[in-house]
C-alpha cells in the first residue's frame, strides 16, 4: 500500500536558482496522510546538485533526490520519480515556480471527489514565452488526432496522476517516454481543472525549439501510425493528381491544343514529387530508427545515485 496521500515529483534542470523556493512551499503545505517531495535531478550543468543536497538537511518532510548520470529529458525524468513515489496520487510540478504547490492540492482533491485517475491543470492564464506558447497549443491541436485523446482535453505537465496510472505507466521502459501517450493508453478517467501559472521565478525556459520538435516526434511516432496514415494519403492523391495530369497532356496532344512546355515548369513539378518523396521516406526512417534504437535498448535514464531522508 502507498506510505502517503500525495508524491510531489519535480524533474529538476540547471534549477538551482529556483528549486529552494519550490520546494519550501510544498513543505509548508497541510496534506491529509501526509506527502512527500521526489526531485530527480536530470543531468544539471549548474549548482543544482549541491543547493539540494544542502536543502535535504533542513527539509521536516520525507525526501527522496535522484541523480542521473547525464541528462535524459523531462518525461523521461518524471518516469524516474514516479518509480520512487509511494503516493495515492502523484503530483508533477515544473522546477521553476510556474505552476504554485497550492494548486496541486485542488488538482488532488478534484480528483478524489471526482474518482479520476488524472487531473491535468488547464491555465486561465499562461506565463510562458509566446514561443512556448504557440508550440504547446500546436502539440495540444495534433494530439486531438494523433493520440485520439478526449478532444478539447488540455494537455500538460502539471499533472495529478493516481497510483494505478503510475503502476501501469512505469512498466514502459522504452527510450523515448511521451508520458501523455502513456497515460492515454492507460485510463479514460481524465478531467481538467484551471489552475493559476506564475510568472517564472528566476532563469529561463529549457524548452528550445529543438526539444520542442523531439517532443512532437515522441507523441506522434512512438503512439500513433497516424503520419504514416497521412504519408499514405498524400501519395495516393499525388498520384491521383499525376494520373489526371497525364490524361489532361493526352487530349491536349490529340486535340492539338497543347501549350509549350519548358524546362522551368517540368523542374518545379520535379522538386515537388521529389520533396514529397523524401519527406516520406524521411518519416518512414524515422519509424525505423526509433525501433533500432529500442532494440538495441538504448536506456530510457541512468541513475547515478538516490539519497532518501524520511
Amino acid at each position: 500500500m502507498p506510505d502517503y496521500s500525495l508524491s510531489f515529483v519535480i524533474p529538476l534542470y540547471n534549477s538551482a536558482q529556483t528549486v529552494g523556493s519550490v520546494v519550501k512551499r510544498i513543505e509548508a503545505l497541510t496534506v491529509e496522510g501526509g506527502h512527500e517531495i521526489i526531485l530527480v535531478n536530470d543531468g544539471s550543468r549548474d549548482t543544482t546538485d549541491a543547493v539540494v543536497r544542502a536543502l535535504i538537511s533542513s527539509l521536516q518532510v520525507p525526501v527522496t533526490y535522484i541523480s542521473h548520470a547525464r541528462n535524459f529529458g523531462e518525461h523521461n525524468a518524471v518516469l524516474t520519480g514516479w518509480r520512487h513515489a509511494k503516493g495515492h496520487y502523484v503530483v508533477n510540478l515544473d522546477d521553476d515556480g510556474q505552476n504554485p504547490p497550492e494548486e496541486a492540492l485542488r488538482l488532488w482533491e478534484h480528483a478524489k471527489a471526482g474518482q479520476f485517475d488524472v487531473v491535468f491543470g488547464h491555465y486561465t492564464q499562461k506565463e510562458h514565452s509566446l514561443f512556448r506558447n504557440i508550440g504547446s497549443w500546436f502539440t495540444n491541436r495534433i494530439t486531438d488526432w494523433a493520440l485520439e485523446k478526449p478532444r478539447g482535453l488540455y494537455l500538460s505537465s502539471f499533472r495529478c496522476v493516481s497510483a494505478l496510472v503510475v503502476k501501469e505507466v512505469i512498466k514502459h521502459n522504452g527510450p523515448y517516454p511521451y508520458i501523455d501517450g502513456l497515460i492515454l493508453q492507460v485510463t479514460q478517467r481524465l478531467s481538467t481543472l484551471e489552475v493559476r501559472h506564475e510568472a517564472r521565478h528566476a532563469g529561463s525556459s529549457g524548452y528550445t525549439f529543438s526539444r520542442l520538435i523531439k517532443l512532437w516526434l515522441s507523441a506522434w511516432i512512438n503512439f500513433s501510425v497516424m503520419p504514416l496514415r497521412v504519408a499514405t494519403v498524400s501519395g495516393i492523391a499525388l498520384a491521383s493528381i499525376g494520373v489526371l495530369g497525364f490524361a489532361a497532356v493526352v487530349y491536349l496532344y490529340f486535340t492539338q491544343q497543347g501549350p509549350a512546355f519548358g524546362w522551368g515548369s517540368l523542374m518545379a513539378a520535379l522538386l515537388v514529387f521529389s520533396g514529397v518523396q523524401l519527406m516520406i521516406l524521411g518519416l518512414i526512417g524515422e519509424y525505423i530508427g526509433r525501433m533500432f534504437i529500442a532494440v538495441n535498448e538504448r536506456p530510457q535514464s541512468v541513475i547515478r545515485e538516490v539519497v532518501t531522508k524520511a
